[in-house]
């Protein structure tokens, strides 16, 4: 009988397509998806080392999934936990069997009470691991510390290639696809290139072959720095025939996180020709003083120039941002210039984090820090605000036509929605799985919409019986 595997996902969007891969080294080696933790051969935490309460809510999925294996099970940690945090890690956290960092092989040893770091040869994912480090009880405190050049080096030999693996096809009408892994930005409070890297560009072909393998109606292409993509190749502008190129494979082209000095008129415009005129404009801050602080473009008038140039054309236009709340030095002229940026921009979704001093940064030696009590009493108000204005949005469609996808039974998108991150449309529990067709908004509850059909075409054969 083959072994089971359950694959847990946390974090971020690209985190997922990476556990689809990981998925596909596991099928290859024999393995099939199982029910659940609990009856599984194999455990997978893909986790998110972002911010600290990511990082926290890594710690306790894993605790939580070691308590609900069964005995004799594998518990292995991959990630971007995993890999900040290697050795560390491993002895921090006697429960799991094997840390592995970005491409290593996920095949741990018979658990024992020696974690270790795993490793595989390239190419290929083995069944051996690296030598076991002795385990600790100590408390999970983590220090990232960087690499010796040659260290990495040789760790990079002994890995497959995450992001150039095939993946299963997918098992929904939509599925992320990564275009570029890492960032060659120094954005103050990130430490993301520390761990993932320099930029790394995939090829065209390589893209378009993923895609046509996918089998999906609608392809979100995602990135650390999506609309720098190629740049790093020598190829700055690559994104305009890439999404051309994808938007004649599929039915919708959706991009996540650009950079907003990269949003230019030709990127909107590639943008618009899609028919998927959504904007996720990466803005952190409006504060000119503060975003140079974050050694970030930009100030909130840029910004809504932008915004309006945008809406101008695109009328129907879709906008998402997220913002830093309490960056060292936000005082209180720069968060209510935020409040005020949102009340006249009017976005469509917008996110609010408060601000993580993450070790190595150039924000975490900032001095003029902002009390974490003060931090909340800005993010309650600006949620409440921005709340307010995407109900108000929302309210507004309803008894206007919308083209609606089915995801899931009873559950669809327009082309203002990015799936996992936005408001849902309610919709009759009968329409076909992956079925694209033009509705009528009835109703809207918070982030949500109700709408009912009016012309419905049928759903492509191979997603027709999806259900989740």
């Amino acid at each position: 009988m083959a072994e089971r595997y359950w694959l847990e996902t946390l974090g971020c969007p690209k985190n997922q397509v990476d556990s689809d891969k990981l998925a596909g080294v596991l099928a290859a080696e024999g393995m099939v998806p199982a029910d659940g933790p609990g009856d599984a051969d194999l455990v997978v935490v893909n986790t998110c080392a972002f911010i600290e309460p990511a990082r926290r809510e890594s710690i306790d999925t894993i605790l939580a999934l070691d308590d609900e294996r069964p005995v004799g099970s594998r518990l292995v940690v991959t990630g971007c936990m995993a890999e900040r945090y290697g050795a560390d890690l491993a002895a921090a956290l006697p429960e799991v069997d094997l840390v592995a960092p970005f491409g290593a092989s996920l095949l741990a040893p018979a658990p024992s009470s020696e974690p270790s770091v795993g490793a595989s040869p390239a190419g290929a994912v083995a069944s051996a691991s690296a030598p076991a480090a002795p385990a600790a009880s100590v408390p999970v405190t983590l220090s990232a510390r960087p690499r010796l050049r040659s260290e990495a080096r040789e760790r990079d030999r002994a890995r497959i290639d995450l992001l150039e693996l095939p993946r299963p096809a997918a098992t929904a009408p939509w599925a992320y696809v990564k275009v570029a892994e890492g960032c060659d930005r120094a954005c103050g409070f990130c430490a993301i290139p520390s761990f993932r890297g320099k930029q790394r560009s995939r090829s065209i072909a390589s893209i378009l072959t993923e895609v046509e393998a996918l089998g999906a109606r609608e392809i979100v292409l995602v990135a650390q720095d999506l609309a720098s993509y190629g740049r790093d190749e020598g190829r700055p502008g690559d994104i305009h025939p890439l999404v051309d190129l994808v938007a004649e494979r599929v039915d919708r082209v959706r991009l996540l996180y650009l950079y907003p000095s990269e949003l230019t008129v030709r990127l909107v415009d590639t943008i618009g020709r899609t028919g998927v005129p959504y904007f996720d404009l990466s803005l952190q801050h409006v504060s000119r003083p503060l975003l140079r602080r974050m050694k970030r473009w930009g100030d909130g008038s840029r910004f809504t120039e932008r915004i309006a140039a945008i809406r101008a054309q695109y009328p129907d236009a879709a906008l998402r941002s997220s913002f830093i709340v309490g960056y060292p030095g936000e005082t209180e002229e720069d968060h209510d210039a935020l409040l005020a940026f949102l009340e006249e921009n009017q976005l469509d979704w917008a996110g609010f984090f408060a601000y993580s001093a993450e070790e190595g940064t150039y924000a975490a030696g900032l001095d003029l820090a902002v009390p974490d009590g003060l931090v909340g009493e800005r993010m309650a108000e600006l949620a409440e605000l921005q709340d307010r204005i995407t109900h108000e949005r929302r309210r507004r469609l309803i008894g206007t036509e919308i083209e609606v996808m089915v995801d899931t039974p009873g559950q669809g998108r327009s082309h203002r929605e990015a799936p996992e991150i936005d408001g849902i449309i309610e919709v009759p529990a009968d329409m076909p799985v992956g079925s694209i067709g033009t509705y009528m908004v009835t109703g809207a509850g918070g982030p949500d919409l109700e709408a009912v059909p009016l012309r419905v075409g049928a759903a492509p054969a191979g997603l027709a019986t999806v259900t989740a």
